[in-house]
């Protein structure tokens, strides 16, 4: 079942969602820019953990926001603090005997949505499910702590995966563990265990999880952005935060 079907589906449930974070129609939502566009990031400032999150929460009290949000099929320059989206690789050529040290496509499309806010935000169920896995994804630049649930529509299912958690939130949990709709069940986690990124939430819904556990591609290379993309519908269709 592709993307645009499940986004049909989607949008006929998408009044019964329990919210993600707590939040109030009162609550101020601010947009965030990570494209080129944005010309007041720079390559040392997205690299420098402790020096994007102070813009990260600059950018929230000026605009008297509780949270910032954004980010799905978007380009982002801010990928290039880590290795783990723009690799070198050593490529052998077998007629020379030499090794040619090449650049792979880097990766900048974004999948998911961003939720940025206050360390240990509560993440609420939108809906009914199990957990799928978990995984603590700790390299710079990753997931950090990471939860993904299995979630059941109409005999079809999907999967939501929550990124950037709290060690906290993967302590006390094992595979199958049912989760309702409005259960707290994780919460933001800060630097050093959600993979060195200013506290905020990935959320994603992936329609097949190709066979992974605790890890599925939240950003891929503008040449896979097709295929992602379709496994990957628009994350705002559970989210509703834009809807004021």
């Amino acid at each position: 079942m592709n993307s645009m079907i499940w986004e049909e589906r989607l949008k006929a449930y998408r009044t019964q969602f329990s919210p993600i974070v707590p939040y109030e129609k009162s609550d101020k939502l601010l947009l965030m820019d990570f494209t080129a566009e944005n010309k007041e990031l720079n390559e040392e400032m997205v690299k420098d953990t402790e020096r994007f999150t102070k813009y990260i929460n600059n950018l929230l009290s000026a605009a008297g926001a509780r949270y910032g949000i954004g980010g799905y099929n978007e380009c982002r320059t801010i990928y290039s603090r880590s290795d783990l989206f723009d690799k070198s690789r050593p490529v052998v050529n077998e007629l020379q005997h030499q090794v040619v040290d090449t650049k792979e496509e880097p990766r900048c499309i974004h999948l998911g949505v961003d939720i940025w806010g206050k360390p240990y935000t509560k993440v609420i169920a939108p809906l009914d499910g199990i957990v799928h896995s978990f995984a603590f994804n700790n390299g710079f630049g990753d997931y950090g702590a990471t939860i993904i649930l299995t979630h059941n529509m109409e005999g079809n299912t999907f999967h939501t995966l929550y990124g950037h958690l709290s060690l906290n939130s993967i302590k006390n949990i094992q595979e199958g563990d049912r989760v309702k709709a409005g259960d707290v069940f994780a919460e933001f986690g800060i630097p050093f265990e959600n993979g060195q990124w200013p506290p905020h939430l990935h959320f994603q819904v992936i329609i097949d999880m190709e066979g992974r556990k605790g890890d599925y591609p939240g950003v891929c290379a503008p040449s896979e952005k097709e295929k992602y993309l379709n496994n990957c519908p628009d994350p705002e269709l559970l989210l509703n935060l834009n809807k004021q």
